[in-house]
């Protein structure tokens, strides 16, 4: 038996990799890590925190005062630990943990040391359980599950050419189908975000956030680039038999003449709240408002993201949860 955990079920921790100035956060390093702050300091209060890092003294005094929390010195390339970080499955003798390939979303940019990092977290004692290594690409941010079987991705995605251009899609799918447990795949093949690095994860477009309920990306102007595209993703979601809440955009954010990927899909399901990306825009207040009718078990906690758009991922994206 083999079951890939829905994010909202009960989790040991969350895992966080900091900014540092070999990263691409140098021009605004000062204000990304108070943005971390913030992230970081919220899900303590619902769950112990793992914060790997380049400098664990400077860790320490950035987030003194915050409890709960383990540090771990550690080299990495970038932040983005949800797709480098090893995927969490229910086993039959207990959790196993997934390490992928991580080659920065198709050789993007440099990786050696985040695909290196779970082997090490492992050979040091801060993943419980069993470790497999699994020879495909596959980012953490590019899949989610309802936890009973089935798997949201995307096209887009998972078939680019630099990922696994060996497999073809069936291959792909009877892959995950195995290593999961699934039953069944839902491969999205509209949806996009204008500044995503990720070649559209489904993480920044289309989240279970129930067994049986699909929140998603929707764009209530017609004048916007994204319309189209995403009105076609909410037509093949309508055909997917789940319940469906629509998270509309906020409005477009630039930073340096470029529009950032600015999404509410990109939320984290901590034990008992739900940390949700704001952007300082008038649908913040009303996408909390659908969450806690559709949550209502759950609190629903706002985090300005507007900094961490600014290298193209959000809280989802800079968080990886371990069960």
């Amino acid at each position: 038996m083999k079951r890939l955990f829905a994010e909202w079920e009960q989790q040991s921790s969350l895992m966080f990799a900091l900014p540092h100035e070999k990263t691409d956060w140098l021009p605004y390093l000062d204000e990304i890590l108070l943005s971390y702050k913030d992230f970081i300091k919220a899900a303590s209060k619902y769950e112990h925190c793992i914060v790997l890092c380049a400098d664990k003294k400077a860790a320490k005094k950035l987030l003194s005062g915050c409890e709960n929390i383990t540090f771990v010195q550690i080299s990495t390339n970038d932040t983005w630990i949800r797709d480098f970080g090893a995927i969490d499955i229910q086993a039959e003798d207990g959790v196993v943990s997934y390490d992928f390939t991580f080659n920065a979303w198709g050789g993007k940019f440099e990786a050696a040391l985040d695909d290196a990092v779970n082997q090490k977290l492992f050979k040091r004692g801060y993943m419980r359980g069993e470790i497999v290594s699994v020879p495909i690409v596959l980012e953490g941010g590019s899949i989610d599950s309802n936890g009973e079987g089935v798997l949201l991705t995307t096209s887009k995605c998972l078939l680019e050419d630099n990922r696994n251009p060996n497999m073809s899609k069936d291959e792909i799918d009877a892959k995950l189908k195995d290593i999961f447990g699934l039953k069944r795949t839902i491969w999205l093949e509209h949806g996009f975000l204008k500044g995503d690095d990720t070649d559209s994860h489904v993480d920044t477009l289309a989240r279970f956030i129930t067994k049986d309920t699909i929140a998603y990306t929707t764009c209530e102007d017609e004048k916007d680039e994204h319309f189209e595209e995403l009105k076609k993703m909410e037509a093949e979601l309508k055909s997917t038999g789940f319940k469906l809440l629509p998270m509309p955009m906020p409005k477009p954010i630039f930073y340096d003449g470029e529009r950032l990927p600015a999404t509410y899909a990109n939320f984290v399901f901590v034990n008992g709240a739900v940390l949700l990306p704001t952007y300082n825009d008038a649908n913040d207040l009303r996408i909390k408002e659908l969450l806690r009718r559709f949550l209502p078990k759950h609190e629903i906690i706002g985090i300005d993201a507007r900094v961490f758009i600014r290298q193209h991922g959000s809280l989802h994206c800079a968080s990886i949860n371990r069960f």
